[in-house]
């Protein structure tokens, strides 16, 4: 087995909660705080710390804006954070094809 596939998978985007957030915005083209915690069941604590690091590397855009004289926070992909999503697949892909075929 080609252990490359394995070494390329971004640690970032890999840790569970933060695959969860990156699909979930990959899905679509902005989603308030609220949505997002409330889609994965997660505390705003966990949420928060995921999307920092999401924001810290690059991959998630902030908006904060009033909506009915609320303050909404709302994530978005970075050009980055897609492609580097798009990479994290394709790579994944690899790694599941290459268990297939030695399992069939």
């Amino acid at each position: 087995m080609n252990p490359e596939p394995f070494q390329q998978l971004d640690r970032v985007i890999h840790e569970k909660g933060r695959l969860a957030i990156m699909s979930l915005l990959a899905a679509n083209d902005r989603l308030p705080f609220k949505e997002i915690r409330d889609t994965l069941g997660m505390t705003d604590g966990n949420v928060t710390a995921h999307l920092r690091t999401l924001h810290d590397s690059g991959y998630v855009a902030v908006t904060k804006e009033i909506e009915g004289g609320r303050s909404v926070t709302s994530y978005t992909l970075t050009r980055a954070g897609r492609k580097a999503f798009t990479d994290y697949l394709g790579f994944l892909e690899q790694v599941l094809n290459q268990s297939r075929q030695r399992l069939g």
